[in-house]
């Protein structure tokens, strides 16, 4: 299937918007609300994902976000837990929505074959020096996993510059994108900035996609209704999350208005 159709396919549109439902804390995580319990992510979730739907994005992406500190393996719980809330919110679900379990992929995978997700998204290639340890990967056995599982179907989409990571090796990210498609076949590639929230810079997008251009490439952070345009025009969708909160701020939740005005603007570029 070529680059266009299957996310025409999967999105029923060009460049599509994914909006991330970021979870609040889970079972496990420091700042886990106790006394409100998985009833209280539960409500946040479903907020959320109503606003992001209401506001008229094209897909949304389910994720622990604020699972702070990230682990690079995840303790089953986690899965657990976001497995519950998406079983919980599936009735609510009309858009198509994927996962990320931050930041395993194997866990990642298994939530997707078990939810119906259709795409995921993460760190699948490459080792780095990160906020979280050294951090590696074996995107072979990963992709062994997602065919045992009976995931084969699900569209994987690899962060090639992870948030708050760096190459152990001193690559350029033209080389990293060149040699990422060769040897492992992305259903797309995704670039970002420093962390959640920061822009993914434009020049980057467009020497990436010039290197790969038979590639999807998506813009990963950043992205706002001041630049979306110019993202656009390189890029061939975006994932959004922080633009979507109340005032921009990454720690507050989903404003409907703020989505309605960037999907309007959106819908006007396409």
């Amino acid at each position: 299937m070529t680059e266009k159709n299957w996310v025409e396919e999967v999105f029923n549109c060009r460049k599509p918007i994914i909006a991330m439902c970021h979870f609040s804390p889970l079972p496990g995580d420091p700042a886990f609300d106790k006394e409100g319990g998985m009833e209280k992510v539960i409500e946040w979730a479903r907020k959320d994902l109503l606003a992001l739907q209401g506001g008229g994005v094209d897909a949304v992406m389910f994720s622990n976000e604020f699972s702070i500190p990230y682990m690079t393996q995840v303790d089953t719980v986690t899965v657990a837990a976001m497995a519950r809330v998406i079983g919980e919110l599936i009735p609510d679900i009309k858009i198509p929505f994927g996962v990320n379990v931050l930041w395993d992929p194997i866990a990642t995978l298994d939530l997707a074959a078990a939810t119906g997700a259709k795409f995921v998204r993460e760190i699948f290639t490459g080792v780095y020096a990160s906020d979280f340890g050294l951090w590696n990967t074996n995107c072979g056995a990963t992709v062994r996993h997602q065919y045992a599982i009976g995931a084969e179907k699900i569209k994987l989409l690899f962060n090639i510059v992870p948030e708050a990571a760096k190459y152990l090796a001193d690559r350029d990210i033209v080389d990293i994108a060149k040699s990422t498609v060769f040897n492992t076949r992305p259903d797309a590639l995704c670039v970002s900035g420093l962390t959640a929230g920061i822009e993914t810079d434009v020049q980057i997008l467009r020497r990436v996609k010039e290197a790969v251009p038979d590639t999807v490439v998506f813009a990963n952070t950043g992205v706002r209704l001041e630049n979306v345009e110019e993202q656009l025009k390189f890029a061939d969708g975006a994932i959004v999350g922080t633009t979507f909160k109340r005032d921009g701020r990454f720690e507050n939740h989903v404003d409907e208005e703020r989505v309605r005005v960037f999907m309007d603007k959106v819908k006007a570029i396409r």
